[in-house]
């Protein structure tokens, strides 16, 4: 019998806002690969009463949709704001807050995998571990936890206790836990006490081909008036925005021709503006907002330096991205990228001056910074979807024949 991964999710292309999407999407097209075949489930909001809302079918994998609030890096305050905009007589159908609302979505969402006959539930970060949980449990098969940022992460190391205890939870109760770096594993091991038997790194993939040695050269004879240092990510506290316009400062100090843009959206949009102006960086930084796929790629390509200075990355997929269109990176050390994109700049997130020095250098050395895009193709052709999703599908395999 082939081998069938109910999996358990809560963003998926084209409907996402950050890494975790895409990270999904480039799993489950890499076991589609393997011959695994996926059903997807994710919360939708809907302007119906349904609580089963099938959306058509993508050439990748079955989905289907829990009529769900719950969306995408959410809060307990980001939760209320939302249900606030709902009329009354629909706010107790999705949960009058958000532990209510994951327990309905679980409920739901359980109740549409009755008819199936899995031979492993998947389940990727907290919001979802419930569901899984109860869903392994129904079906009397394995449950793989992705987790792909931790409670600690995204708050820096200030969690809310409900969701930290959720994903504790899940952690115990997986039969096995994918990380998807080691930076993930050390966190999930220091600070949930989880054994290092129980988990498996599988580092995220690219879906991006590598820059051609003509591209490579046409970014290294283009000479800028302006040279142009990146960000993307979202505008928290976590993906390091504040010392990101730090650096900037700095470099600006030396190299006033230099500009700057963020590229992202969030609820720090405002502050980092007033920021940059305390800074006197107004005329050297761009907001550009929230930005899709073309004006990405757009970026990156434009780019003579991208910066990721997260304060805690369990792995940070734009970094890739960034080396598949020829950008040299700069990486803050507490991040998994670090771990895998061997040709680049290394520094810790609060360390901004060594930060500012790594831009300054690749923005002067020319040579350094063809020899840093030259080496793209070989961390890209090693971190293949494909390939990632070979190593998931040996522990689906692992774990039935147990």
């Amino acid at each position: 019998m082939a081998m069938h991964s109910l999996m358990f999710g809560w963003e998926y292309p084209p409907r996402h806002l950050g890494g975790l999407g895409v990270a999904c999407q480039g799993l489950v097209r890499g076991l589609l690969h393997h011959g695994v075949r996926v059903t997807l489930i994710l919360p939708t909001e809907s302007e119906t009463d349904d609580t089963d809302v099938r959306f058509p079918t993508d050439a990748f994998a079955e989905q289907l949709h829990v009529n769900s609030l719950l969306q995408p890096y959410a809060s307990f305050e980001s939760y209320e704001a939302h249900i606030r905009k709902v009329p009354r007589n629909k706010q107790e159908m999705y949960g009058q807050d958000l532990g209510q609302a994951i327990a309905n979505y679980t409920e739901l969402s359980v109740q549409m995998t009755e008819d199936l006959h899995p031979t492993v539930v998947h389940c990727h970060d907290w919001m979802t571990y419930e569901a899984g949980r109860k869903a392994a449990q129904y079906h009397h098969v394995p449950l793989v936890t992705h987790i792909h940022a931790t409670e600690l992460d995204r708050t820096n190391y200030s969690p809310n206790d409900y969701i930290y205890e959720q994903e504790r939870k899940g952690f115990t109760l997986a039969d096995k836990i994918i990380a998807v770096s080691n930076y993930t594993k050390n966190i999930l091991m220091t600070h949930y006490a989880v054994s290092a038997e129980k988990i498996l790194v599988v580092h995220n993939g690219s879906a991006d081909l590598p820059p051609s040695p003509a591209f490579l050269q046409s970014k290294l004879e283009m000479k800028k008036k302006h040279p142009l240092v990146l960000f993307l990510g979202r505008m928290v506290t976590q993906k390091g925005a504040v010392q990101f316009l730090q650096m900037a400062a700095l470099v600006h100090a030396i190299r006033p021709e230099v500009q700057f843009v963020l590229a992202g959206d969030g609820h720090m949009f405002g502050e980092l503006i007033l920021l940059s102006c305390e800074y006197g960086l107004q005329d050297n930084v761009m907001f550009a907002g929230k930005v899709g796929l073309c004006e990405a790629n757009h970026l990156y390509e434009q780019a003579d330096c991208f910066v990721m200075p997260s304060l805690s990355e369990p792995f940070g997929l734009v970094a890739l991205e960034a080396i598949a269109h020829g950008t040299p990176v700069i990486l803050s050390r507490q991040s998994g990228a670090a771990e895998v994109i061997d040709d680049c700049f290394r520094v810790d997130f609060w360390d901004t001056d060594k930060m500012a020095d790594c831009v300054l250098t690749v923005l002067r050395e020319d040579a350094l910074a063809h020899q840093l895009r030259s080496y793209a193709p070989r961390t890209l052709q090693k971190l293949t979807w494909q390939r990632q999703a070979g190593i998931v599908q040996s522990l689906y395999t692992d774990l039935t024949q147990c």
